[in-house]
């Protein structure tokens, strides 16, 4: 906005309604937006001093409240103003407009959803008509702090928006009160309502005033929806978008009790790298002994996954989990298995893709052998019209019972740090298969997705020695790259009697 003022034409509005342009108070707004718009142009916000800026930011932040206030109560009145009922008369139906959102729209170019979005804030904020008289707005003081610029759009529709699910099961003086207590929350008003509550007296920003209005909206209405109103109770739904960019982005929503239920499962092992945790006086003498690595538990230092991203490998953990547990329902006589197609010229090349079966998007040649070393494989044989010539026997890696037993011995992922348990683990051969490793309790180990996915390029080494896994850390954990027993090796304990 720097620089000399630029000439402002007339909007789109003005032209519209040219009947009403020569009224004065349609000409007052027409002066008072050129005069602020020329006053805005004259900034340069980059060259404002720490004071002014925030001050600047503040005076704006004022303007554009109060012109979103005359935005809502504008398009509430266009609204009104086009009802369909109205026939002949409707002012939308007069400007060749279908209904009001499609004549604000025209008018101002704004998007449907704004457009509607004002419209079912103001219906709610604006006087009401009855027949020849004027009723107050749904609700009042929305309104009143909403025109004074008081308050935002955002924090006055985050307060409507919640009073209205409970309003017609509430007391009317009991909605009232709790509509005076959030706005005198959202704009640091001193009340009667808010005197002597903790943040008297504090302007609060919407987002915790929509925490807020959700508190109060449990407090007026504790029993929720009916028990006889399933319909109406919400439900949690997932689903998932259009692939792009390499994912598939979920869609949906969870309930407050399932997002509790999550919350426990990812703070669990996302806080076990937080807590400070100290050596037993076991670990201390393995340590001393150099049989253990000191600080293992810094081994998540070598992850670079973010938050989302760790959440996301321990819902993949629990969704495995679930595939390999006897209680889960099978699926054409089977456990539910992702299978991947694989070329295997492609395989021995070690180039290309894999496919799974219900998904278009392709998978890397590392999720593939990631596939096969956890999982096994079976070998299909096409003629040149891509008719099935032979079908081998299924190659199950790892059975049931020779998981059991390399959990027992492990616990848990192989690399120390990692807190992930046996049931999300995955088997990986130590040597693999590809290169003769064979498919025996002695040579396979627990890690989690993320260490199995990454153990090629981590700098993780693991080996067998008389049947127990060693690994040997990165240079940045263990300048000697001395190998050292893996886990907690549980079997070699022995209780004290």
């Amino acid at each position: 906005m720097a620089g000399a003022p630029t000439p402002h034409h007339p909007t789109a509005s003005t032209q519209a309604v040219s009947p009403l342009a020569q009224s004065p108070f349609v000409q007052q707004l027409q002066q008072a937006r050129d005069l602020a718009a020329a006053v805005l142009d004259s900034v340069s916000f980059s060259l404002l001093n720490e004071a002014d800026a925030m001050a600047v930011l503040g005076t704006v932040e004022d303007l554009g409240r109060r012109v979103d206030a005359a935005r809502v109560a504008s398009a509430a009145d266009i609204s009104v103003r086009s009802r369909r009922i109205l026939g002949h008369e409707s002012l939308a139906y007069k400007n060749g407009a279908t209904n009001g959102v499609d004549l604000i729209t025209r008018l101002t170019r704004v998007s449907a959803r704004e457009a509607n979005r004002r419209v079912r804030l103001g219906e709610n904020l604006i006087p009401r008509l009855a027949g020849t008289s004027m009723l107050p707005p749904y609700y009042p003081a929305v309104a009143d702090a909403l025109t004074a610029g008081d308050l935002g759009v955002d924090a006055a529709e985050n307060i409507v928006t919640a009073l209205d699910k409970v309003a017609a099961r509430v007391v009317p003086d009991d909605l009232g009160a709790v509509e005076r207590t959030l706005v005198a929350n959202a704009t640091g008003a001193i009340t009667d309502e808010t005197r002597g509550l903790p943040g008297e007296g504090f302007a609060f920003p919407a987002d915790l005033v929509r925490g807020l209005a959700t508190q109060w909206q449990a407090h007026l209405d504790p029993d929720g929806t009916a028990p006889n109103e399933p319909v109406a109770e919400a439900r949690s739904t997932v689903g998932f978008g259009l692939f792009r960019d390499g994912l598939y982005p979920l869609r949906g929503g969870v309930t407050a009790e399932l997002r509790g239920i999550m919350n426990a499962i990812f703070d669990t092992y996302l806080s076990a790298h937080a807590a400070p945790a100290f050596p037993t006086e076991e670990e201390q003498a393995r340590m001393n002994a150099w049989q253990l690595i000191p600080g293992a538990e810094a081994a998540s230092l070598s992850d670079d996954r973010n938050g989302g991203e760790k959440r996301a490998d321990i819902l993949r953990g629990v969704f495995e989990a679930a595939t390999r547990d006897a209680g889960t329902p099978s699926m054409g006589g089977a456990a539910p298995t992702v299978m991947i197609h694989v070329n295997q010229a492609d395989l021995t090349a070690d180039r290309g893709v894999g496919w799974i079966d219900g998904v278009e998007a392709p998978v890397s040649l590392t999720t593939v052998k990631q596939a096969l070393c956890a999982g096994g494989f079976q070998e299909i044989r096409f003629g040149s019209h891509n008719e099935v010539l032979s079908l081998s026997t299924e190659n199950r890696f790892f059975n049931r019972a020779q998981r059991r037993a390399i959990a027992a011995r492990d616990g848990g992922c192989t690399i120390p740090g990692c807190t992930v348990p046996a049931a999300w683990c995955e088997v990986h051969h130590v040597i693999p298969w590809y290169r003769g490793g064979k498919t025996v309790i002695t040579n396979g180990v627990l890690l989690c997705w993320f260490h199995h996915h990454s153990i090629d390029t981590s700098g993780w080494e693991i080996r067998m020695i008389r049947g127990k896994p060693e690994v040997r850390a990165p240079y940045c954990y263990d300048p000697t790259r001395t190998w050292r027993p893996a886990g907690s090796q549980r079997s070699a304990l022995r209780n004290a009697t």
